[in-house]
């Protein structure tokens, strides 16, 4: 995978951009969430987003009942059993939200220039002179002069389908506004963000508890990772301490482009992903495709988001309303894959690993020298991949740290553990877990063979992982592989060549 990777510094050549992209069984190393809903949840639409590239399926909790999610839930795993191929779940919780209430479900028309009341009163009926919304404290919170932002679920940014509002007066629990661009609200609920003005809402709501207890019934809550969305001012001035205390960040770029200036977005991203990066915490990036939501190709400037995103460093890319509600899920999880997998073709691995090395500093700890250092070896012999053994995943992970030009496969070997009533295997959820990591490829293995061996005992298991790039594609005859393991107390990175 890595024989045709440049540098963007180096001149490409004209004719290479004309060679067909050769199709493989990783399509990217960058990988791609995908959001089930109503055009997505089907048994076969979700096997032809899994084999398109799809990595994690998730499910939108700011909608859609328990029922509905469970159904999902239950078509993914018959998926997963069919394609053979390993799947996350991320639940995104909705969190404090306003919405306007449409109960009729009636298009409604707001011209510009004119007035428009948004009111607490949800018994009201919506149309083009009042939109009742979810919070009664509103006309305490904004002031004259304030934007509001009214828009579809998953904001399309498009000016037919969501509008901009200037408060122009405040009326008791009533707030007036004068619309700013004419357009068509259709649908039961929209959401309705202030620009840079703190909400008082309760942070969990009932469908955040709901969501908690869905989630309670996967598996142990305390093996959850969670990812901060940071999608407001307030989650960029905090942005450092979130950080710490977050599993990985994903930036709402829907929400922080109206929070933010356009020309002030890009940076935040480069900023934000660029720290996910030196502490090893995924980096995720949403609103890539949007156009792909009604349209089978993306926009020039879409496809080029996306490049820019795999080159500025991010972890995974999620597509939200693209595969919610649109018409071309599995063709658009199929593009995105492949614009990723020619931008990481020319990623400066190079620059990439020196930066990453010094931020680290030294004495570097034993791990990450490990780390760091098969990194190094894989580069330096072209190796075609990485095999790392682990436990916990965090071997693996500090390995994907750093960025390698091959796939990094992580086996996974489960340990026995109990809760003084039963006994069960720990394993599957760090091997899903990594499945949002940059270049990072679990596949779990059997738990008789331990991760950490006194002797020579993981040759079986290392067979396995072998065999099973083979059966990928991404290991050939005579390739070199670099093998990251533990042998008693001493950690041990060796170089293999692989023989006919």
């Amino acid at each position: 995978m890595n024989s045709n990777h440049l540098l963007l510094e180096e001149p490409i050549r004209m004719a290479s951009i004309l060679e067909p992209s050769k199709p493989s069984f990783f399509p990217a190393m960058t990988k791609i969430v995908g959001t089930l809903g109503p055009k997505s949840r089907n048994v076969d639409i979700i096997s032809g987003c899994l084999k398109a590239g799809m990595s994690v399926a998730r499910f939108d909790f700011s909608w859609g009942d328990d029922e509905f999610h469970q159904e999902t839930l239950e078509n993914l795993k018959i998926a997963v059993k069919s394609t053979k191929k390993l799947c996350g779940i991320m639940l995104d919780t909705g969190g404090p939200e306003l919405q306007v209430v449409n109960k009729t479900e009636h298009p409604i028309s707001l011209e510009a220039d004119t007035k428009v009341i948004l009111t607490p009163n949800e018994d009201k009926q919506a149309m083009s002179t009042l939109l009742p919304i979810n919070f009664r404290g509103l006309s305490k919170a904004v002031s004259k002069g304030d934007t509001i932002f009214i828009g579809q679920y998953l904001f399309t940014g498009n000016e037919t389908t969501s509008v901009w509002l200037e408060v122009s007066e405040l009326s008791g629990e009533d707030v007036v506004c004068l619309i700013k661009n004419s357009a068509t609200l259709s649908g039961s609920l929209y959401t309705l963000h202030v620009s840079r003005i703190h909400i008082d809402m309760p942070t969990l709501t009932d469908k955040d508890k709901a969501a908690r207890a869905f989630l309670s019934t996967l598996g142990e809550l305390n093996q959850t990772q969670i990812f901060a969305k940071i999608e407001n001012i307030e989650g960029l001035t905090h942005f450092d301490e979130i950080l710490q205390e977050a599993d990985g960040i994903i930036l709402s770029r829907g929400n922080l482009g109206i929070d933010l200036p356009p020309e002030k977005v890009f940076l935040f991203q480069k900023a934000a992903v660029y720290k996910c990066n030196m502490i090893g915490k995924p980096a995720v990036v949403t609103r890539v495709v949007d156009s792909m939501t009604d349209n089978l190709r993306p926009t020039r400037a879409e496809a080029t988001d996306v490049a820019n995103a795999v080159l500025d460093g991010t972890d995974a890319i999620i597509l939200g309303a693209e595969t919610l509600r649109g018409l071309y899920p599995v063709e658009t999880v199929s593009t995105v894959g492949k614009i990723c997998a020619e931008a990481e073709k020319v990623f400066n691995q190079d620059l990439y690993f020196k930066k990453t090395a010094k931020y680290v500093g030294e004495p570097m700890t034993h791990l990450e020298s490990i780390a760091s250092s098969a990194v190094r070896a894989a580069i330096k012999v072209k190796a075609s991949t990485i095999v790392c053994f682990t436990s916990s995943g965090r071997a693996a992970r500090l390995i994907a740290k750093y960025r390698p030009t091959m796939p990094v496969i992580s086996v996974v070997i489960p340990r026995l553990k109990t809760n003084q009533l039963r006994w069960t295997f720990s394993g599957a959820f760090e091997a899903r877990q990594s499945l949002i990591v940059r270049g990072l490829f679990p596949m779990l293995a059997d738990p008789r063979h331990p991760a950490e061996s006194k002797n020579a005992t993981n040759e079986s298991v290392l067979k396995v992982a072998l065999d099973h790039g083979k059966a990928s594609g991404v290991i050939k005859p005579h390739d070199r592989v670099v093998v990251c393991q533990k042998l008693g107390d001493a950690s041990v990175v060796k170089i293999l060549e692989l023989e006919d």
